[in-house]
């Protein structure tokens, strides 16, 4: 199994976001392993995104977002929930991806251990979900994703082609007219359709 290299995440982060659906992100546990196909994202960048955690600069929560590129940049959110991003662009930088939604095409029964779900779908259907179903929490904050110890990407065994669509990305104030959410059109898996 093998992670994507740097040179994926050290990109443009509008292009990473787009090229991570797709894409097998794996969460490697005791009891087994998870796989899920990346289905929807949120691109955000830096000082000319007030909706990023690093608009306004590095900062104790945010400084992943500064480092090197392909790094886990997980937060808590609403007092309930654990998001995980991936970094982007080069050292210096700022930017991350949100893994919005996910499709769990191994190791289902260890999801379901993981977060009660009424059915499939409704297991990795949003951020919070998807971290839950994984068990993503803070200790898996600044993991390197091209190591692989606990949490990788890879390549999907056989490339399926898919369509991209964009709209405005969700639950954000400030600078909610990007239309930076991408997802794989008529996936039954993404959050919102």
């Amino acid at each position: 199994m093998k992670p994507l290299p740097r040179g994926f995440y050290s990109r443009d982060t509008l292009t990473v976001a787009k090229d991570l659906l797709g894409k097998y992100l794996v969460r490697r546990l005791s009891a087994g392993n998870i796989e899920a196909m990346i289905v929807e994202v949120e691109a955000y960048k830096g000082s000319d995104d007030p909706a990023s955690h690093a608009y306004k600069g590095p900062t104790p929560r945010n400084q992943v977002m500064f480092g090197k590129p392909g790094f886990s940049y997980v937060y808590f959110t609403y007092g309930k929930h654990y998001c995980l991003n991936v970094t982007t662009e080069r050292e210096g930088v700022p930017g991350a991806v949100l893994v919005r939604a996910i499709e769990i095409i191994g190791g289902v029964e260890l999801a379901f251990q993981n977060r009660k779900a009424n059915s499939l779908v409704n297991l990795s259907n949003g951020p919070g979900k998807l971290t839950e179903a994984l068990n993503i929490t803070k200790i898996h904050n600044e993991l390197d994703l091209t190591k692989g110890d606990e949490l990788i990407i890879r390549h999907p065994d056989i490339n399926k082609s898919h369509t991209i669509t964009a709209s405005r990305r969700i639950g954000i104030k400030a600078g909610n007219k990007r239309f930076w959410r991408f997802y794989i059109k008529n996936n039954r898996f993404v959050s919102r359709l």
